[in-house]
């Protein structure tokens, strides 16, 4: 039996910023949280709470082994309100 997955605190804050400033947002779970739409462009992203003992160990090994693997663009870790403005300047947004 498959356990839930665990959602971090600041998920719905990150989340809620990130369409509050147009982007599509779809909560995927597996292999990361989120993918972000915006400009026409996609990008993955993983939410981690820097506050909570599992979300300050950074990357689990199933999502190190993914982003190892993985042969598009890059996984952006986001923490912080701060780090999901980052991607939307990254993705063509100027904030």
């Amino acid at each position: 039996m498959r356990r839930a997955a665990r959602v971090d605190a600041n998920q719905a804050e990150i989340v809620g910023y990130l369409r509050a400033q147009g982007a599509s947002v779809y909560l995927i779970q597996l292999p990361v949280d989120l993918l972000v739409g915006l400009h026409g462009k996609t990008e993955l992203a993983e939410i981690k709470d820097p506050h909570s003992r599992y979300g300050k160990h950074g990357l689990n090994r199933n999502q190190q082994s993914f982003v190892e693997l993985w042969r598009g663009g890059p996984v952006h870790v986001l923490d912080s309100l701060s780090a999901a403005q980052g991607l939307l300047e990254r993705m063509g947004r100027a904030a």
